[in-house]
C-alpha cells in the first residue's frame, strides 16, 4: 500500500533541504537573443532518461535554467525501462544514490520509503524496474524538468553562434546541446550482419520493443552471454515458450566483473585525469573481459528444464525457412521460430543523421592513439574523445569550431570519463561535470558582458552617512 501523504511530506522536506543548500541559486546567465529576436535555449538537452534528467538538476543547481529536453518517447516512458528493458529488478544496489546531486530527499530510498516505510526497504533486495520508471517520473516533476516528448531531433548543425535544433515540433535554437540519449547515442544496436536480412518478428535485436507474448509456444534462440541476453532469455521463458537456446561465442559465460570489482572513488573522479594510453589499456582490457550478469539473472534463465546453454557457439549464418529460421554455428544448427541478438550497440555515426554536420570533423580515439592501436580494437577506436567538460573535439584544428559547443554526455563518453554515464551509481558525479564545464564555457564567451556587468555595478550597500568623519582636528 502506498502512502501519497507520505510523499507530500517528502516534497516539503525537499524544499527545506533546498532551503538549507541555498537552492536554487539565482539565475546569472545573459539573455540571448536569436535573429529577428527569437527564442534562444542556453541548453537544449537531448534525451530526458537518467542522464537528461540529471544533466538538467545540475545545470539549475549551478544557476543555469533556460534549458530544455527533448526525448522521442511519450510521457512517463523515457529511457529503457518501460520500453526495451527486460529484467525483474535493477542491476544496481538499491542503496545507490544516483542522481540525487547529494540532496537527500531526492533519493531513490526516500521516494520508496516515504510510501511504503523503512520495513519494506529493508525486506527489498533490488528495485523493481517499473518501480525505477516511477521514480524518474516523480524525479523530473519535482525537479521541474522542461520535458518536450514525442519529438524527434532531426538535425543539429551551426546557426552563426548558436546551434540549430530541426526536430520534428519545430525548430529550436540553443547556445549548448547536450546528447544524453544513452547507449546509441552515437550509433545504433549492432545486429549482426548474418541477421539483417531475416525480417523483423523472425528476428529481433534484444533493444528492439515488441510483444513479448508473441513468443509463447515459439522455438527461441537469443545470442549474447551478458544481462541483457539472460534478461531476454528469462522473458522468453516466463512467457511460455517452447523451447529456449542460448548461444555464447566465448567458451563460457564471463564471471568477473573487473569495472566494479576495481570500482573507488578515485575512478569515478580521477579517471578522467588518466593518461590516455592508460585509459585506452583500462578500456581495451574491459572489452578482453566483458561485464558478466547478474547471478540472480543467470539463475532466472536456468531454472527452465526447456532452456539450452551452449558456448563456444558463434553465429555464423541465419537462413530463412518455410517453418521460421535456421540459425548456424561451427558446433552445428538450430531450427527456431525467433531469435533475439542481445548483442550490444556500436558507434555508427552513418546511422545518427542529426550528427551528419559534425560528424567528419569528430575526433575518435582511433585518431588519438593511431593507426597501429586502432586496429586492436575498432569498436574502442571508434568512441569519441573528449574534452574534459564532455564537449567534441576537432581532428583539425579550426576545422568545425561549433563541436566545442555540442556535448556527449551519454555511454560513448566512457573511454574519456570513465563509468559516470553507463547507468545510476555516478550519474551524479558526471552530471556536475557537465555543468560545471558548461559554467566555464558559458563565462569565457561571456567575458566581455560580465565584465561590463562588473564595471557598471553601482547599487551603494549603505548611504555613507552611517560614520561620518570627525570635526576634529588631528594633532601630530
Amino acid at each position: 500500500m502506498t502512502h501519497t501523504s507520505g510523499l507530500a511530506a517528502l516534497e516539503a522536506e525537499l524544499e527545506r533541504q533546498r532551503t538549507l543548500l541555498n537552492l536554487p541559486p539565482k539565475a546569472w546567465m545573459p539573455a540571448t537573443d536569436g535573429p529577428n529576436g527569437g527564442d534562444v535555449l542556453d541548453v537544449a538537452v537531448i534525451g530526458a532518461g537518467l542522464c537528461g534528467l540529471a544533466a538538467n538538476l545540475a545545470l539549475r543547481m549551478e544557476g543555469i535554467f533556460k534549458v530544455r529536453l527533448f526525448d522521442r518517447a511519450a510521457k512517463g516512458r523515457e529511457g529503457p525501462w518501460v520500453t526495451y528493458a527486460r529484467m525483474e529488478t535493477l542491476r544496481t544496489v538499491k542503496e545507490a544514490a544516483g542522481p540525487a546531486m547529494g540532496i537527500p530527499a531526492l533519493t531513490f530510498r526516500a521516494w520508496f520509503e516515504a510510501q511504503w516505510g523503512e520495513d519494506a526497504w529493508d525486506r527489498m533486495d533490488l528495485a523493481p524496474r517499473t518501480m525505477w520508471m516511477d521514480y524518474m517520473n516523480w524525479f523530473a516533476r519535482v525537479t521541474e524538468a522542461d520535458i518536450v516528448n514525442d519529438c524527434d531531433v532531426e538535425g543539429i548543425a551551426p546557426k552563426g553562434n548558436l546551434l540549430r535544433l530541426a526536430t520534428t515540433q519545430g525548430t529550436v535554437l540553443a547556445r549548448r546541446v547536450v546528447i544524453a540519449t544513452g547507449l546509441d547515442a552515437m550509433g545504433a544496436p549492432r545486429l549482426p550482419a548474418v541477421a539483417r536480412h531475416i525480417p523483423k518478428g523472425k528476428v529481433y535485436h534484444s533493444a528492439d520493443v515488441f510483444d513479448t507474448k508473441t513468443l509463447k509456444g515459439k522455438r527461441v534462440v537469443v545470442v549474447g552471454a551478458g544481462a541483457s541476453a539472460m534478461d531476454n532469455a528469462a522473458t522468453a521463458l516466463e512467457e511460455g515458450c517452447a523451447r529456449l537456446d542460448l548461444l555464447v561465442r566465448r567458451p563460457a559465460i564471463p564471471v568477473i566483473d573487473k569495472f566494479t570489482g576495481t570500482g573507488s572513488r578515485g575512478m569515478t573522479s580521477g579517471f578522467v585525469g588518466l593518461p590516455d594510453r592508460v585509459k585506452w589499456e583500462i578500456m581495451n582490457e574491459g572489452d578482453r573481459f566483458p561485464v558478466p550478469p547478474p547471478k540472480h539473472s543467470v539463475e532466472r534463465v536456468a531454472r527452465y528444464d526447456n532452456a539450452f546453454l551452449h558456448v563456444g557457439a558463434p553465429v555464423t549464418a541465419v537462413e530463412e525457412a518455410a517453418d521460421g529460421i535456421r540459425v548456424v554455428t561451427p558446433r552445428g544448427a538450430l531450427d527456431a521460430d525467433v531469435a533475439i541478438f542481445a548483442t550490444g550497440f556500436g558507434i555508427d555515426l552513418a546511422e545518427r543523421p542529426e550528427l551528419a554536420a559534425f560528424a567528419p570533423h569528430i575526433r575518435t580515439w582511433g585518431d588519438v592513439m593511431g593507426a597501429e592501436k586502432a586496429a586492436e580494437n575498432p569498436g574502442l577506436a571508434a568512441h569519441p574523445y573528449l574534452a574534459p567538460d564532455f564537449a567534441f573535439l576537432e581532428k583539425r584544428e579550426g576545422a568545425c569550431p561549433a563541436l566545442s559547443k555540442l556535448t556527449c554526455f551519454a555511454y560513448p563518453s566512457v573511454p574519456t570519463h570513465g563509468k559516470v554515464t553507463s547507468g545510476i551509481p555516478s550519474s551524479s558525479e558526471g552530471a556536475r561535470r557537465l555543468a560545471s564545464g558548461l559554467v566555464r564555457s558559458f563565462m569565457a564567451e561571456d567575458a566581455d558582458i560580465h565584465l561590463a556587468r562588473f564595471r557598471d555595478y553601482d547599487r551603494p550597500d549603505m548611504t555613507g552617512e552611517e560614520w561620518l568623519p570627525s570635526d576634529l582636528a588631528m594633532t601630530a
